[in-house]
């Protein structure tokens, strides 16, 4: 396994708001990037399908989320152990976790890709999905989840680079993969170019030719530069202590990424009995909010990585250093993204649907939702410092008390006492505000300090296996 080199960056040393800039950055143009991909869809969706699409789209996504939390928790896992293990300059750990991490996501992106399949159908039925949404739905879904085979590994290979510091290279190729699919929605969609008109079918298509070709295209890149954090894709192999610690990293996340996927889904089943113009109208909102919310967890993956590579090298000073500058980037970011939501919320929602109801109930959502954003920033921030340290179980636990007993019920009996969807509105404002106390309060506590890695915590003896 060759040294660092020119393979990554290390965080361990110099400005720490200049290294959480300039990770958050490229991170930060590939989220307004992926968000301008989610309007130009939602458009080509909402106003050339109609009403039922975009809610076929909005009761299916929590269905797709829910199947890769696994994966998520893995790269996750992935993520921090490269850290850990880069700023500790252990490069033979590092190539333990880079081929152990590629079995264990190669694995579960085919499992999850079979069972997503055989469920997609039950679980939308008991989501109380209309009639009329269901079918499209389902077919929509079951063309989607094909697409979690390329999207896991570049998922993984983005996340194997951030461990190591390099936040840049990743963002080419996914960005790359969004302006194929951005191109290719309209002419699947309807039948341009000559093309036949899948429909709504259309963008599950784009999407499954746009994430093969950036995985592909990414991995190849990675080889040809001998990367650090290429998985020698003939030489896969699985390290005992390495599988250990990606499942007692990834699988709180993996849990924690469940948990948040259900309790949306118990939300949407909520908003679902309030009619396709309150589905309609979450599912457009969701996509104007991603520009309040993404700057806010791409912050707390930057903080996660600098905290990881500084937790390796036993550098605390520089970690709560970095927790600072993260709150106040995050913080900030945040509020300016949040203005329009208050200002113009009816005008954004014109920009994805025509219909008046549907843009009234949306613009509702964002007004009351705007201010549970700096909640969501502080919590994201503290949150990825505590992952960085490797206490993914602390963040799972936060999670299932923000929403599932706090969120789920508040949104279940506030609608019910107002009788209409506005109630659920204010039951996800208590979550965020429920998630933010928690999480500050246990990394003000310290105990992150004492992390779970390679070289800190126990299990079995390493070894190829």
């Amino acid at each position: 396994m060759q040294q660092a080199g020119n393979s990554g960056h290390d965080l361990t040393t110099g400005s720490i708001p200049r290294h959480l800039i300039g990770f958050c950055l490229p991170m930060l143009a590939m989220s307004g990037l992926r968000n301008a991909y989610d309007v130009v869809n939602g458009i080509w969706v909402g106003k050339g399908l109609g009403t039922e699409a975009m809610a076929a789209i909005t009761v299916g996504w929590p269905v797709f989320f829910f199947l890769t939390s696994i994966a998520t928790g893995l790269t996750t896992a992935s993520n921090i152990l490269v850290a850990q293990a880069y700023g500790a300059k252990d490069w033979p750990a590092v190539g333990r976790v880079v081929r152990t991490s590629a079995v264990f996501v190669g694995i579960a992106g085919v499992a999850l890709w079979i069972i997503g399949t055989l469920i997609v159908e039950p679980a939308l039925t008991r989501l109380n999905t209309p009639e009329d949404v269901l079918r499209i739905g389902v077919d929509y879904l079951k063309v989607y989840l094909i697409s979690t085979l390329p999207s896991f590994g570049l998922f993984l290979l983005a996340a194997l680079l951030r461990g190591a510091g390099d936040a840049t290279t990743p963002i080419y190729f996914q960005a790359g993969g969004l302006v194929i699919a951005a191109g290719l929605d309209p002419i699947l969609m309807f039948g341009w170019l000559g093309m036949p008109a899948y429909g709504l079918m259309g963008t599950a298509y784009a999407l499954i030719v746009s994430q093969t070709l950036a995985f592909v295209a990414t991995a190849a890149y990675l080889a040809w530069r001998k990367h650090l954090v290429s998985p020698p894709w003939l030489r896969l192999r699985s390290d005992a202590r390495s599988a250990w610690l990606l499942l007692r990293i990834g699988a709180p996340v993996a849990v924690q990424q469940s948990m948040v996927s259900g309790a949306i889904l118990a939300v949407v089943a909520l908003v679902n009995r309030f009619g396709d113009t309150a589905a309609a109208a979450y599912g457009t909102a969701w996509r104007i909010e991603g520009f309040a919310l993404l700057p806010a967890m791409t912050i707390a993956m930057a903080a996660s990585s600098v905290a990881g590579q500084n937790i390796g090298a036993d550098l605390f000073d520089r970690v709560r250093e970095s927790f600072r500058w993260s709150l106040a980037l995050s913080g900030s970011i945040t509020v300016l993204a949040g203005i329009p939501m208050v200002l113009i919320p009816h005008t954004l929602m014109r920009v994805f649907i025509n219909d008046p109801q549907v843009i009234e109930t949306g613009a509702g959502y964002l007004l009351r939702l705007a201010p549970g954003y700096i909640c969501f920033a502080i919590m994201f921030t503290s949150n990825g410092i505590i992952n960085g340290a490797g206490h993914t179980m602390v963040t799972t636990v936060i999670s299932v008390l923000s929403l599932w007993v706090v969120r789920v019920p508040a949104a279940y009996y506030i609608a019910g006492r107002v009788q209409a969807v506005e109630g659920v509105w204010w039951g996800i404002c208590v979550g965020f505000a429920t998630g933010a106390v928690l999480s500050l309060v246990y990394y003000l506590s310290g105990r992150w300090e004492k992390p779970i890695g390679l070289s800190k915590a126990s299990g079995p003896p390493a070894g190829d296996g």
